[in-house]
């Protein structure tokens, strides 16, 4: 028996990196899965065929987050397809850095629309679906959603202002809604990761020099794996967790214990 057996999940920016650690992981525990994509449609659809293959149930579900029209119809299909909705992994992010005074307004708009107003309207659809449908014996919530958030929801960024600012709002985002609809049986929590090795940032992991800089910001003493972030996702979505409510589960090796202050700053 998986934690998640019998439940529907939408993961959204499924296709790499942290969301799709997510999703096979979800599939592995058990829940029947939407693969949320923007481009590079041919990477969630071999995820779904290689998790069929596996006795699960998957879905690619092309949609921008940012447009309200594509997570309406996003989740109507879904639901259509699988008859309910159990867990929301608001996951896609991006980021456009720049220096403050280069920043252009559609970088930060960008950032912005994905990262905390795509995490809006898709907590918001989830939430309306939740409400709509009766409960469920795999689950003692009615619903649950994970938000995705970043230990710059903590840490200041310089020169990535757009990205740390949206991922402060998912904090207070999270709390708000948390709070709102706790009592109807609706989880909301998020997951803060730290320095994961994802092709976003390739570049440094993968550099000796950028990564050893790195690792002086990473207390435990190593740089963390997608699958890290996916093992988190699984127990925050499962009845493991369930007295857990409006919580972020800092993911992070340490990151934000301030490690400079280690040998008194």
């Amino acid at each position: 028996m998986g934690l998640l057996d019998g439940q529907a999940a939408i993961v959204t920016g499924a296709n790499s990196g942290i969301g799709a650690a997510v999703t096979l992981a979800l599939a592995a525990a058990g829940a029947k899965v939407g693969i949320n994509y923007h481009s590079n449609g041919p990477v969630a659809e071999r995820m779904a065929s290689d998790i069929r293959a596996q006795g699960g149930s998957a879905m690619p579900l092309d949609g921008d987050v940012s447009v309200e029209s594509d997570v309406r119809r996003m989740f109507g299909d879904f639901v259509a397809t699988t008859g309910r909705l159990d867990i929301l992994v608001a996951n896609a992010g991006l980021q456009r850095d720049a220096p403050v005074a280069d920043m252009t307004l559609d970088q930060w708009n960008t950032v912005i629309g994905v990262n905390l107003t795509g995490q809006f309207l898709c907590a918001r659809e989830a939430i309306r679906q939740f409400r709509s449908q009766s409960p469920s014996t795999a689950s003692k919530a009615l619903g649950k959603i994970i938000c995705m958030s970043s230990v710059h929801q903590t840490i200041p960024w310089a020169g990535h202002i757009n990205y740390a600012t949206s991922k402060g709002g998912i904090n207070m985002m999270m709390q708000s809604l948390a709070q709102e609809v706790a009592g109807e049986k609706i989880r909301v929590n998020a997951i803060a990761p730290g320095a994961i090795k994802t092709p976003i940032n390739q570049s440094v992991w993968s550099d000796p020099k950028q990564a050893a800089d790195l690792l002086r910001l990473i207390p435990y003493g190593r740089i963390g794996e997608p699958q890290d972030i996916a093992k988190a996702a699984v127990w925050l979505a499962s009845d493991e967790s369930d007295y857990v409510v409006g919580t972020t589960l800092f993911v992070d090796g340490g990151m934000t214990l301030f490690p400079g202050f280690r040998t008194n700053g």
